[in-house]
């Protein structure tokens, strides 16, 4: 089984050369989610939507070209791809000849599907940039804070007489990589039906997570699983929007089933 600790994450590296799939490094999903006692049937469906900018390859008269990608990976998939390992393979097609830029978009298909396990869609360009000035943002709300890890689900309330239906957004999401330490920042939507969440609670829980330790695609799960478990909404959506790094950003998202995907959107941090 694959463990963080024998990726290439954190270690130099030697930029790679030729292509190599084998680059590639899985993380099975199954461990971050037994930490939050999640089992095979999981409360929620969604994706995990990562941005490349960075992607390159050699015509075939060997002039390179240059192209952006956005890459969707099923949240049902059996493993998460570690986001060095992604940049890494990516790199690995510098130096390659394709006829045409569809085999490009084919081969990255076929190798991400075999790292996740599961089928992993590919299409060149990215989405537009995200008009929703209109969605409230919690983080103006004159709190105070001093409590930043671990996350603190105690932190969530809601009131079971007020019954709506909202989205809230907060660019104050920030957690740790498990293994270098570096921090992830990240804006995070939560759209829902049900009691009325407290926003001062919410803003103190997702500032909980400042010190705490996970992969972008665990924090995602652990704001979800806290948030339907102490709120009880009927309905739950939970996106991140990440910021680059290497070239890369990553969107998870997930939602109780039944939920249509948000429309693919990228904020102006990223």
């Amino acid at each position: 089984m694959s463990r963080p600790e024998d990726s290439q994450l954190g270690r130099e590296v030697a930029y790679p050369r030729h292509y190599d799939p084998a680059l590639l490094f899985p993380i099975p999903r199954a461990s971050g989610r037994s930490e939050l006692g999640l089992g095979a049937a999981l409360p929620f469906t969604g994706h995990d939507r990562w941005h490349a900018y960075e992607l390159s390859w050699l015509d075939a008269r060997g002039k390179p070209v240059v192209a952006t990608a956005t890459i969707t990976v099923p949240a049902d998939s059996p493993n998460l791809v570690e986001s060095k390992s992604l940049k890494l393979y990516l790199n690995s097609l510098n130096a390659e000849r394709f006829d045409e830029a569809q085999a490009v978009r084919a081969r990255i298909a076929a190798d991400l599907s075999q790292a996740a396990g599961a089928e992993v869609a590919v299409a060149f360009g990215l989405p537009p940039f995200a008009g929703d000035d209109d969605v409230p943002c919690i983080d103006a709300l004159d709190v105070e804070i001093d409590g930043y890890g671990p996350p603190d689900a105690g932190l969530l309330h809601a009131d079971p007489g007020d019954l709506v239906e909202e989205t809230l957004r907060s660019d104050l999401l920030k957690s740790n990589c498990p293994v270098t330490g570096q921090p992830d920042w990240a804006g995070v939507r939560i759209a829902y039906r049900g009691p009325r969440i407290d926003r001062a609670g919410l803003l103190r829980y997702i500032v909980s997570f400042r010190d705490h330790a996970g992969f972008h695609e665990q924090c995602v799960e652990h704001l979800f699983v806290d948030l339907l478990a102490r709120c009880r909404p009927q309905a739950l959506s939970v996106e991140a929007r990440y910021t680059r790094r290497g070239g890369l950003d990553i969107n998870p998202w997930r939602a109780t089933p039944g939920l249509p995907a948000p429309a693919a959107r990228r904020d102006l941090r990223q």
